[in-house]
């Protein structure tokens, strides 16, 4: 960027901030703020203890907005997410109680653990984000993000999601254990916490790291990115090869029972967008939609029955297409 703007400073603030809460998962951190950045919501996927749940909070401390955590277990009913109607005996007539979705930042905690209508309650405020309850509809908080977690260990008692409903996520994010290093200094950090008497969380009347507004400039700013007519191309067929791997590779030919859907690429433009804007560029270049690419598109695939029994999982065929489809 040849000028950079306050959110995009604010927005490096708020990266380094985080990434000095949450060791070992620069990842998960970068993708958290591209989901922002790009007007979606996150699918993470990891065993416990891996610091899913820690940064979207710290996020939510960071930045203006409100925060609550929905802990989904199979007895949740949809009311218990989008609210209700409640008599009100006082005038004799229904009023609406506003559920926990009404909030700008939501964390959806094992997410395949609620069931299908409670599910699907949610997955429509992500896409409308809007919830109708009764005749009347309610309009959700701007900026809105759910960020939901699944636990890939216990399956059992789990309502997986559909991949309809998955393909309503920007963003599909695996975490892994973090090494030897990080794993030292999350001791340290863990020790200096429960020495401090007073949490980070800014004082009432305390300025945050980052405004709304300035969150909803920085949307406008990375829509107005330059993308060369070549780097749309190639991102265009990257999600079409997909759909259609025999084009490029013939051994892939047999690994893909469906591609991404245009969803997909309209997910893959914004992430690539918010990385290259993330990264101070004022142009997406081919190495900014590499970047994204599979965390866009490993939960919008769908592997043959032979790719799986042969082992190969969404990432191997993935990562296989960015070898095979050549840039433009």
């Amino acid at each position: 960027m040849t000028e950079k703007s306050a959110s995009f400073e604010n927005f490096i603030a708020v990266k380094n901030a985080l990434q000095q809460k949450i060791i070992g998962q620069q990842h998960l951190v970068e993708r958290l703020l591209i989901t922002l950045l790009a007007e979606g919501h996150l699918l993470v996927e990891g065993p416990p203890g891996l610091a899913k749940t820690r940064a979207i909070k710290e996020l939510s401390r960071l930045i203006e907005g409100d925060f609550h955590r929905l802990q989904f277990t199979p007895d949740l009913l949809p009311g218990d997410l989008t609210g209700t109607d409640i008599y009100n005996p006082q005038n004799s007539r229904f009023d609406f109680q506003k559920g926990p979705v009404f909030h700008n930042l939501i964390l959806a905690d094992e997410i395949n653990r609620a069931p299908a209508k409670v599910q699907s309650a949610l997955l429509e405020a992500m896409e409308e984000k809007q919830i109708t309850v009764g005749m009347n509809t309610y309009s959700l908080p701007s900026p809105f993000l759910v960020m939901a977690t699944q636990n890939p260990i216990e399956q059992e008692g789990t309502y997986p999601l559909p991949e309809a409903q998955l393909d309503r996520f920007l963003m599909h994010v695996v975490v892994d254990y973090p090494d030897a290093g990080d794993e030292a200094s999350i001791l340290q950090l863990t020790r200096q916490e429960a020495q401090q008497t007073e949490t980070a969380k800014p004082a009432k009347g305390q300025a945050f790291l980052l405004a709304k507004q300035q969150v909803l400039d920085a949307r406008q700013e990375i829509l107005a990115l330059h993308m060369s007519p070549a780097v749309e191309q190639y991102l265009v067929q990257l999600v079409l090869a997909t759909r259609n791997p025999g084009n490029y590779n013939d051994n892939l030919m047999h690994w893909i029972s469906f591609g991404a859907s245009p969803r997909g690429t309209i997910a893959l433009d914004r992430c690539a967008r918010a990385h290259a804007w993330l990264n101070a560029r004022d142009y997406v270049s081919p190495e900014d939609v590499q970047a994204v690419f599979a965390d866009v598109l490993r939960h919008r695939i769908l592997l043959s029955y032979e790719a799986e029994a042969e082992g190969y999982g969404p990432d191997d065929f993935l990562n296989e297409l960015l070898h095979s489809v050549p840039l433009v």
